[in-house]
């Protein structure tokens, strides 16, 4: 069965270099993925061939980006995309990209998307979290987004660390790493991207932009599972919409599995969006190849998703949206 994976993330040795990301400061389990993060041709292809992996569309993992002064910044990712270039001329039929832009500097992150799609052939671009506390739709980064919509490419949301004012509010005075475990991977995370996300749609975005066409990982960040709410309470609020939240969902996101490996928010996230809106993922190396594997396994069983859906989840989804 072809199988494409879009969360699928990556590091360089230079970026490294320039942010210290992956250093003491990161819990213990995420300096253990470094060597993972930073193969871009034979392990990692191993593994995806391990878990029947076809081709991953491979984004940034992009902690420590908030120390970087902007021009730093747009030289960093500049050469990070050119490096991701690189693997995916030499692995064409295993690896494609999504641009990582740099948001402090807002009119070079345009140019440089545009560099990404039109002269190393990227399927869209990957934003991680907020920028200097800022989500996108501050009207400093409209630019960029519209221009992922003038280029006919996805953005793929994705969530990151939370500001520091964020982290002593909700995250501090834990024992051990717990804090900052909550704040990410075990609830923060997902909660802020869920976030986000409406932020994008109440602030007016999606209408301004309605060909944008944006991807959320995990399962929909909680979104799913609240839109029923969330679309009562908002939708008759923001009197500035053209559509209702939920409408403006069906039209222009997606949703991906990354991380998220069992049954009910499967289930809850096709019943409320449909099979066309979810794309498969596996957040790897934060993520085993084979946990993804496993889980499409389970899909297999009662009740099961027909091959037509399956092979919508695993590929023709991704290939429709991406036109790899």
């Amino acid at each position: 069965m072809k199988t494409i994976a879009l969360e699928e993330h990556f590091v360089t040795s230079d970026f490294l270099k320039a942010t210290g990301a992956y250093g003491h400061s990161v819990p213990e389990p995420m300096r253990a993925i470094s060597s993972k993060l930073l193969d871009l041709g034979e392990g990692r292809m191993a593994a995806m061939d391990e878990a029947g992996i076809t081709l991953q569309v491979l984004s940034l993992a992009a902690l420590g980006i908030e120390n970087l002064s902007p021009a730093n910044q747009t030289a960093v990712f500049h050469d990070v995309n050119d490096e991701l270039a690189a693997a995916v001329r030499a692995h064409p039929d295993r690896f494609a990209a999504f641009a990582t832009p740099a948001l402090k500097e807002p009119t070079a992150a345009v140019k440089e998307l545009e560099r990404c799609v039109h002269d190393l052939g990227f399927k869209g671009l990957f934003v991680n979290g907020t920028t200097d506390g800022k989500f996108l739709d501050a009207p400093e980064f409209f630019p960029i987004l519209e221009a992922a919509a003038a280029l006919n490419v996805p953005l793929y949301l994705h969530p990151a660390p939370p500001s520091p004012i964020v982290q002593k509010a909700y995250y501090s005075d834990l024992p051990g790493e717990t804090g900052m475990l909550l704040s990410i991977a075990g609830w923060g995370w997902h909660a802020e991207l869920g976030l986000h996300l409406l932020r994008l749609i109440v602030a007016g975005v999606f209408d301004r932009l309605p060909n944008l066409q944006v991807i959320i990982g995990h399962m929909g960040e909680g979104v799913p599972y609240a839109l029923a709410r969330s679309n009562g309470i908002l939708s008759a609020a923001a009197k500035n919409l053209k559509r209702s939240v939920t409408e403006t969902i069906l039209d222009q996101v997606h949703v991906t599995t990354s991380g998220y490996f069992t049954r009910p928010p499967f289930d809850c996230a096709r019943q409320v969006l449909g099979l066309d809106h979810l794309m498969y993922s596996v957040d790897y190396p934060f993520s085993p190849n084979t946990r993804g594997r496993d889980f499409l396994a389970t899909l297999q069983s009662e009740p099961a998703l027909t091959p037509t859906e399956l092979e919508a989840l695993t590929h023709g989804n991704a290939e429709r949206l991406l036109r790899l």
